[in-house]
């Protein structure tokens, strides 16, 4: 048995987007070990586990740490924890979402190590400092790196051996559940019509001025907006009679605020944070048979120009705004044979599918990790911890047992085939 070990910035119960749909798939052959940041708790350092969905164990660490992320002042903690969640002698592939994690494949053996590339953190709003540096030595370590779209794939193509292009996918059947239009989302039941929607996180993604501006534009439009605010003030957020925020709201609830909707809308600043961004929600907008208005996102334009109205200014997402709502039966039934194409061609299921099989061919790995400059710097040391009633701990190894575990760890990968 091969067990995956994940390393992710983003928590499970976060919005429900790549990660999430990749790994309960993959679960269907693989035990799946989600690692999430570590969460701050002032008594001794434990290991929590949950299982949100078959196969899949959600582990968050728990230590005396304000150290945000896979900070270095977490990494003693976290190294004799991470050393002991895969079984005794079972295979593992180290599989990375966020580089700052990487020093904690000294903790594993892995016999293969993959980078999913699902966004250019470092063009986010404060990155660590250390982010480029690990992502290189993570790019110089990995046997396999996945891209999540066409921009960072030809990123990242020239700096690794093996990059693998695989853009957002969809659910199609989860999502043509908003074909059903008598569907009520009981929070924006009261709302009038004409609606015009956007589910997905607020940050520094999102163009704030863009979404007043279409707000004061009609004010009988009534704009839906259903994310979390992160990282980005709320008060930045423009504030109208007919601007409605729904908070996050859960993966099985989509559909339902689709099929209220009359025109999705993808209002995303153009900068550095979105330069390479590929949106899970333009296939799960066209699933739904919703016309699409977005910012010219260079994931969106160039393959879906054709179904989704570019719009590069205010005036013109407006104009596009306008259009999709006055669309003829004709001018429709075109969009939707369009849509049905592009959403035909790709699924989650494929992808998952597709990535499985490079997992499976690729040869083992024969080189070190203690080769690949992951090395922190940091002593793994702590003192065992108790269990408490209702949350799985996985109780820290002595400092002597940490440090020669670590020690383990850092010396070559094993060289042995994974077994389905």
């Amino acid at each position: 048995m091969t067990t995956i070990v994940v390393f992710s910035h983003l928590r499970w119960d976060f919005v429900f987007q790549r990660p999430q749909h990749l790994l309960s798939r993959l679960a269907q052959h693989y035990p799946i070990l989600f690692v999430e940041e570590p969460e701050y708790d002032d008594g001794a350092p434990f290991m929590q586990r949950s299982s949100p969905a078959p196969n899949v164990t959600v582990c968050r660490a728990h230590t005396p740490i304000h150290g945000a992320g896979f900070h270095d002042e977490q990494l003693r903690l976290l190294q004799p924890m991470v050393a002991q969640l895969a079984p005794p002698g079972e295979d593992v592939i180290a599989w990375f979402y966020t580089p700052m994690a990487l020093p904690l494949l000294q903790a594993l053996q892995p016999s293969l190590v993959v980078y999913d590339c699902m966004d250019e953190l470092a063009s986010f709003k404060n990155p660590p400092k250390q982010l480029l540096q690990r992502e290189s030595a993570l790019l110089n370590t990995a046997d396999l790196v996945f891209a999540g779209g066409p921009s960072l794939y030809e990123a990242k193509k020239n700096r690794h051996p093996s990059v693998h292009c695989f853009p957002s996918s969809v659910d199609v059947v989860h999502f043509q559940q908003a074909l059903d239009r008598e569907r009520v989302h009981p929070q924006q039941a009261d709302i009038p019509h004409p609606r015009l929607g956007f589910y997905g996180v607020l940050d520094e993604r999102f163009d704030p001025e863009l979404v007043g501006e279409v707000a004061d534009a009609h004010p009988e439009w009534q704009i839906v907006l259903a994310g979390p605010v992160v990282k980005i003030d709320p008060e930045r957020l423009p504030k109208r009679a007919n601007i409605h925020y729904l908070g996050q709201q859960p993966y099985t609830a989509l559909p339902d605020l689709l099929a209220g909707w009359d025109v999705c809308l993808m209002p995303f600043a153009i900068n550095e944070a979105t330069k390479f961004i590929s949106p899970t929600k333009v296939l799960e907008y066209m699933a739904a048979q919703l016309p699409i208005v977005s910012t010219p996102i260079a994931d969106v334009a160039n393959p879906y120009g054709h179904v989704v109205a570019i719009a590069s200014s205010a005036q013109e997402f407006i104009a596009a705004c306008e259009a999709a709502l006055a669309q003829t039966p004709e001018q429709r039934r075109h969009m939707v044979e369009a849509m049905l194409a592009v959403v035909a061609a790709t699924s989650w299921d494929n992808t998952a599918k597709r990535m499985a099989e490079l997992l499976e061919s690729a040869p083992p790995r024969a080189g070190a990790a203690a080769d690949a400059g992951i090395n922190a710097g940091t002593s793994a040391g702590a003192a065992g911890v108790a269990p408490a009633a209702g949350v799985v701990r996985v109780a820290m190894p002595g400092a002597a047992g940490a440090a020669a575990a670590s020690g383990t760890a850092a010396a070559a990968a094993k060289a042995a085939p994974r077994r389905a």
